[in-house]
């Protein structure tokens, strides 16, 4: 029972709710069929008996007065008795059975149905005589114990309650068919608002600050869309202020960083005058100031790609030029693969050398420098593949190298702390989300990790 109702929770509400119409629908119709099979039935059948029964007893006192009359032509009035075609009618006089009509076994009646009728009652049965449904009438004509039967046909009434059956049959399994559709139908109406707040807040997941519900008349939805509506341009407006506020700031540091770049050039220039002790602290002032200005950069960077609405500046970009244009620096002993055509996509030129110079800068720091660099085709779209010689990352840990001010701890291979920012790959999720693709880590066949940006292809 357990078993069965997880399983049934597993169907999807949509799906349970057309089941549900489709059973309870398919119930009522069974319900209507039965009551309907049974009356019509019972009916044309009473009518049926009733007309034989009657037509029955009438020739029964016909038969009687010829027999009384000692009338010769009994024969003939037998014959004439039959009326419908494929009746038969039976005379059992002085032990001896005549037969007129459809010619029929008189064995083949049942003798419970001929001893209630020698008894002086009139009894009626229906009965399949040489594979032919028929309504056999028996009435006792004389004292003597002569008998009359009547076998009426049941062909077409039976005829009739098939056809009937099956109408009955195909409207229940219809009306089943249809109530699922109905079901389907309202539960996809009653469900759309939640399907339109699923899709909204996972556009808004994905950085989609501009996702909204669309108003609607209805009493009870409208306050749904008008209190999501506005909580998502709070939470738009919020994010905004914090994205300008990390520029403004950011901006304004931009110059005492400058300042105390320079100077640290200075000092730099004259570590040959210094003292041991003070040069080693220019080299880590160097370094901390160095790490700080690519930190006021890279937030710069990102609350850019928040200020400015996606798509703002797109062109058709080779990605093979695109990874050729790699700064030596980054990617001294990587090997260059490209796929044959290189594929075409739709980007911002400047956001994809972003994306790929951090990718590489992240090898170097975390896994030993790039080792390869690849433009592939993957699931229909093209790919952007930088291997590297490190460690790899863990399975528990490739979501979460994408937020912003995680750090790894391993720097090359000689397991030193990285010094990065924590921003770079962020950043990199950022682009290429505003790109509209996708971008993973993968462990490199060989070992290591492999990082994927996934792109819409354009035709060239």
């Amino acid at each position: 029972m357990t078993d069965l109702r997880r399983r049934w929770e597993s169907v999807s509400l949509r799906w349970r709710v057309a089941l549900a119409f489709g059973v309870v629908t398919t119930a009522v119709a069974a319900l209507l069929s039965v009551t309907t099979w049974q009356l019509a039935s019972t009916f044309m059948l009473d009518q049926r008996e009733r007309g034989a029964t009657n037509q029955a007893v009438v020739d029964a006192r016909l038969v009687a007065d010829s027999l009384g009359r000692g009338s010769a032509d009994l024969p003939t009035l037998l014959v004439g008795l039959t009326g419908e075609p494929r009746t038969a009618v039976l005379l059992r006089s002085d032990g001896r059975w005549t037969t007129a009509g459809r010619q029929v076994d008189a064995d083949g009646v049942s003798p419970a149905l001929l001893a209630v009728a020698a008894s002086g009652t009139p009894a009626r049965q229906r009965l399949v005589l040489d594979g032919t449904p028929v309504l056999a009438v028996a009435l006792p004509v004389t004292a003597d114990g002569d008998l009359f039967v009547r076998l009426v046909p049941l062909t077409e009434l039976d005829r009739t309650l098939r056809f009937l059956s099956i109408v009955l049959v195909a409207g229940t399994l219809l009306a089943g068919l249809l109530g699922v559709l109905l079901g389907w139908w309202t539960a996809r109406r009653a469900l759309s608002p939640l399907t339109e707040l699923t899709d909204a807040a996972g556009r808004m997941a994905e950085g989609d600050l501009s996702a909204r519900l669309p108003v609607r008349r209805e009493a009870d939805l409208a306050p749904l869309a008008s209190r999501f509506n506005a909580t998502a341009e709070a939470l738009e407006e919020r994010v905004q202020r914090d994205a300008r506020f990390a520029g403004d700031v950011s901006h304004e540091l931009r110059t005492p960083l400058t300042t105390m770049i320079n100077a640290v050039e200075v000092l730099r220039r004259r570590r040959a005058d210094l003292p041991e002790t003070a040069g080693r602290a220019v080299d880590l002032l160097g370094a901390d100031v160095q790490r700080f200005h690519r930190m006021v950069e890279d937030l710069l960077e990102i609350s850019r790609g928040i200020q400015v609405p996606d798509g703002h500046d797109l062109a058709p970009v080779d990605l093979a030029v695109v990874v050729e244009n790699v700064p030596t620096s980054l990617v001294a002993d990587a090997v260059l693969e490209v796929v044959d055509p290189p594929p075409l996509v739709l980007a911002d030129r400047r956001r994809l050398d972003q994306v790929l110079a951090n990718l590489c800068d992240n090898a170097r720091h975390h896994g030993g420098g790039a080792v390869r660099l690849g433009v592939v085709r993957r699931d229909a779209q093209a790919a952007i593949e930088v291997d590297d010689a490190g460690p790899g990352v863990p399975a528990d840990l490739r979501e979460r190298v994408f937020e912003r001010f995680t750090r790894g701890a391993r720097s090359g291979l000689n397991g030193a702390y990285s010094g990065g920012t924590g921003l770079g790959l962020a950043l990199v999720a950022q682009h290429v989300h505003s790109l509209g693709g996708r971008v993973w880590v993968e462990d490199r066949p060989g070992g290591g990790a492999r990082f994927v940006v996934a792109l819409e292809e354009v035709p060239s």
